[in-house]
């Protein structure tokens, strides 16, 4: 059963309900649209991350040690191990004072002007946010905001003809020349003569060369800046339109707080899909059914449809309804982190960001329309723009 307070209906789905929870395209490929079935992927040891452009970079010459997004098996785990002290709540809990601080003045200017766009505020948080955990503190953040903008919008497709791939790639090389020379590299050389306790200077620790430390934080943009500068706008969104919703969550504690973030994340994965390679052969039960995926094989899983499984989430599940009753071990955002191996570390640091922002964002009396909204195919995400709105 869940609540009857509810938060408004889903907004960025672009695919309907399916009616198999495991199918496989004219291609070959596999469709994972299930949650049983998805956690079964993503926890397996034979599968690989085929997702983020992984299989592309994997190939680049100079990557020894492999982008924590992009590395599996016990290379992996270990890096994980370590990395994790950046991400842990204790951790997260240090940066409050600065994200306060930041929120607070960005959120001051916009009442003296009177009106605020909430995609380009969002960014500006998220990005000061992530540098600090990163190490990308020696550059100007909202330029850097605009050249990782810029970077992952890219096409994905995989089926594009051969020169325009190679059109791409060298656009792409140029994007982030542009990147490592204004953002990255000022950041190593100061790390190189005082580390700090940031990521950069972790992997400078580990012998990372500039190429290595670049693809780094290329994954980490994309991670911290990128996917929740979406998801702090998709939540306002959800409340401005639910009075009641908003209204409970400004006198809520924080864990029902964290309930309420969780379960509009789930409505709205910020990452629609995730991609692995099948390394070995697998068997995979769905619904008394066994299918035979075969190394080599391409899966693509819908985290939409994990999200909206029936079997885990129940009823409505385009709604969103706080405090579901959810099976033990499955927390509120359901997949939207990610599961296994390659789960989204930051993600605490995330919704600790995004309530920071809304406990004093929701307080202000704003006049507002809906955002535009497009789709980035790099990251199978929705991208929410000019979500401009007036104050007062």
């Amino acid at each position: 059963m869940t609540q009857t307070l509810r938060g408004g209906t889903q907004k960025t789905n672009r695919e309907p309900i399916p009616t198999q929870r495991v199918s496989r395209d004219v291609k070959g490929n596999w469709h994972i649209y299930g949650f049983e079935e998805a956690r079964q992927i993503l926890r397996s040891d034979v599968t690989t991350q085929a997702g983020f452009l992984a299989e592309s970079v994997r190939g680049m010459k100079g990557l020894t040690n492999q982008p924590v997004l992009f590395a599996d098996g016990e290379e992996h785990h270990l890096y994980r191990t370590e990395v994790a002290r950046f991400f842990s709540p204790t951790t997260v809990e240090k940066y409050r004072s600065m994200m306060e601080a930041c929120i607070d003045r960005f959120l001051q200017e916009a009442v003296q002007k009177k009106k605020i766009d909430l995609s380009d505020i969002s960014l500006r948080i998220a990005v000061r946010v992530a540098a600090q955990v990163v190490g990308l503190t020696e550059s100007d953040p909202d330029q850097m905001a605009q050249r990782l903008g810029a970077f992952f919008q890219q096409d994905a497709n995989r089926d594009a003809p051969k020169y325009v791939q190679i059109m791409r790639f060298l656009t792409n090389q140029v994007k982030l020349f542009h990147f490592y020379q204004r953002d990255v590299k000022p950041a190593i050389k100061a790390r190189m003569i005082q580390p700090r306790e940031d990521v950069i200077s972790h992997v400078l620790g580990k012998g990372y060369s500039n190429m290595e430390v670049l693809t780094e934080c290329i994954t980490y943009g994309a991670a911290g800046m990128v996917t929740t500068r979406e998801f702090i706008q998709i939540a306002s969104w959800h409340l401005l339109e639910q009075p009641r919703l908003k209204d409970r969550y400004l006198v809520a504690s924080e864990k029902e707080r964290m309930a309420i973030l969780g379960e509009i994340l789930r409505v709205e994965p910020v990452v629609g899909q995730l991609f692995r390679r099948m390394q070995g052969d697998m068997e995979l039960t769905s619904d008394n059914q066994t299918f035979q995926l075969k190394k080599g094989d391409l899966v693509a899983l819908h985290v939409y449809g994990a999200n909206e499984d029936p079997r885990t989430v129940g009823e409505d599940a385009r709604q969103v309804c706080p405090h579901r009753d959810l099976p033990r071990g499955v927390q509120a955002p359901v997949m939207s982190f990610g599961d296994g191996h390659h789960r989204c570390p930051g993600a605490f640091l995330a919704l600790q960001e995004t309530d920071i922002f809304l406990m004093r964002f929701l307080r202000l009396p704003v006049k507002f329309k809906a955002p535009q909204m497009t789709w980035v195919e790099l990251i199978q995400s929705y991208e929410l723009r000019k979500f401009e709105m007036e104050i007062g």
